[in-house]
């Protein structure tokens, strides 16, 4: 196994880091203005992604993309976990690790960001104690915190670890 290049990879943790900025640098970062403006992004697009994550209210709530806010307060848990998933889809990573980042987030809506993120050729390693997430991935891994591991495909007939 070796790491994928730099940009490659992206890690969404459960308790997403929220940047001390503008609405758009919490779902940029940590990519700058300049940094998104050189890549051709808009904030029409920086809209879509909103959008794809159930947050496109946010933009009116809290005064447009240049407002600055104390986001860790301002946000609940739920629409910080969906920020962290927009910078998710705004960088379009090849890989993702997801540690729990969707554990405040409806089924409905968390369904919703992992099959966009499939469709859009993301390659997603979850970790997660949340069987509703099985139906967006091909295989399991069990470690069982001494050394041993089972690693399976997911199957219709998969009802839980081991079997």
């Amino acid at each position: 196994m070796t790491k994928p290049e730099k940009g490659k990879l992206f890690y969404v943790p459960q308790r997403p880091y929220m940047t001390v900025g503008t609405l758009r640098d919490q779902v940029i970062y940590p990519d700058s203005r300049d940094s998104q403006l050189k890549k051709g992004i808009r904030d029409v697009q920086l809209e879509d992604i909103l959008k794809k994550v159930q947050l496109e209210y946010i933009l009116e709530r809290e005064g447009g993309w240049d407002s600055v806010q104390d986001w860790m307060d301002v946000l609940s848990g739920g629409e910080k976990q969906r920020v962290a998933m927009a910078r998710l889809l705004y960088h379009k990573p090849q890989f993702a690790i997801l540690d729990e980042c969707t554990s405040a987030v409806s089924v409905d809506v968390e369904g919703f960001i992992y099959q966009y993120c499939r469709e859009v050729g993301i390659t997603l390693f979850t970790v997660s104690h949340r069987k509703s997430l099985w139906k967006h991935h091909e295989f399991y891994l069990q470690m069982d915190g001494r050394g041993a591991y089972e690693f399976k495909p997911i199957t219709s007939d998969t009802t839980e670890f081991g079997s």
